[in-house]
């Protein structure tokens, strides 16, 4: 029987840095010769029909739980714990919406996952083997989001400082800060963090080591 692979979960605010962590991550797992893979949450944003039903008359808060499509997250993650392969959706932030699905991708030894709400939701938080918070100064967060929003996503700066006060920081106290207590590791300040880095890569690389030897003795 195949090992089952391990699940890292990585939350912070938006902008805080967690991507980068992710990538990072995922590059030095890989540079061990530790297959691993990277999964985004923002992936299971629920289509936009879907999304505008849950929330009525209301503006969509894209922040909050009720944006994504937190069944289908949690079944994909059940089914990577099984090993099956995987098919996640394509989102397409310029149109807000889903506009298909990824080629089957099969799963690494070492899945890491990165999203605003993960810690905030038992069906998905209890999935996850480690549970990473990466907390940066509020600041920082909100600079990096309009960076990014304007450059990547074509936003003007007003959207972005409107849409930042009237739903990102609101959502962010609501269910984001709050999860930081479900969290294993706390990072502040984000990638730049290496000693924080070397922690959570050789606690991995040691619960790696762990379960590769009970499956062994398992087999024998």
């Amino acid at each position: 029987m195949a090992e089952r692979p391990w699940l890292v979960g990585i939350v912070g605010g938006s902008g805080s840095g967690k991507t980068s962590i992710a990538r990072e991550l995922v590059r030095r797992l890989r540079e061990m010769d530790t297959d691993a893979m990277l999964l985004d949450m923002d992936a299971y944003y629920a289509p936009l029909e879907s999304a505008r039903a849950r929330f009525g008359s209301r503006p969509i808060n894209w922040d909050h739980p009720h944006a994504f499509d937190l069944e289908l997250m949690a079944a994909h993650l059940a089914a990577l714990r099984r090993n099956e392969p995987l098919r996640t959706p394509v989102y397409d932030f310029i149109v807000s919406d889903r506009t298909g699905w990824a080629e089957p991708m099969p799963p690494g030894r070492v899945i890491i996952l990165e999203g605003l709400l993960l810690l905030t939701l038992p069906d998905i938080r209890e999935q996850l083997d480690v549970k990473v918070f990466v907390d940066t100064d509020a600041d920082i967060r909100i600079l990096r989001r309009i960076k990014r929003d304007i450059q990547e996503r074509g936003r003007d700066l007003d959207g972005v400082i409107s849409q930042y006060l009237d739903f990102v920081r609101p959502a962010h106290l609501d269910f984001v800060e709050p999860s930081k207590r479900w969290a294993d590791l706390i990072i502040p300040t984000g990638v730049e963090n290496r000693m924080a880095l070397d922690i959570l890569i050789h606690h991995v690389q040691g619960r790696l080591a762990i379960s590769s030897e009970k499956t062994g003795r398992d087999r024998s």
